[in-house]
């Protein structure tokens, strides 16, 4: 049984236009330098689960569309590239600490914003709505999935 998750990115960065635009609109989501969030990956997530796209830190953040994982937890190459923001000295091919997973796009969907889900009391109990949570992936569950679905078709 697949699960869902939400998983946060910054438009400026990685859009849901950018996977929609990505060769086979597949993408791999790199970057995450949080250890539970990187221990989701590692794991519990895996090709076929659920994804809600959520764009963080912009002028107005939501879930922006709709993807799977399309690729198991792997090493997040940009822990080694010394021109990349997310390059972690300490981090070696042989003991990398840091993963990725490959999201492929589902459909981009009309924008649920931050705004409209933390007025609607079926989402109250979202990872993401919680005071103090700056998880970058977080778990969703099936009546969380169910409720953020039919709130995307009205």
């Amino acid at each position: 049984m697949a699960r869902h998750w939400l998983m946060k990115s910054e438009p400026d960065e990685v859009s849901i236009d950018d996977l929609a635009a990505a060769p086979g609109r597949h993408l791999p989501w790199t970057g995450v330098r949080n250890y539970q969030a990187r221990n989701f990956m590692r794991d519990a997530m895996r090709p076929g689960d659920d994804v809600l796209f959520y764009h963080s830190s912009c002028a107005e953040p939501g879930i922006a569309g709709l993807a799977r994982v399309s690729g198991p937890a792997v090493p997040d190459e940009t822990q080694f590239d010394p021109a990349s923001p997310y390059h972690d000295p300490k981090s070696t091919r042989d003991q990398p600490r840091w993963l990725q997973v490959e999201v492929e796009l589902v459909r981009k969907t009309r924008l649920l914003s931050l705004r409209e889900m933390r007025q609607a009391p079926e989402l109250a109990t979202m990872r993401v709505l919680q005071p103090g949570n700056r998880l970058s992936i977080t778990e969703v569950d099936d009546a969380e999935w169910a409720a953020v679905l039919a709130r995307l078709e009205r």
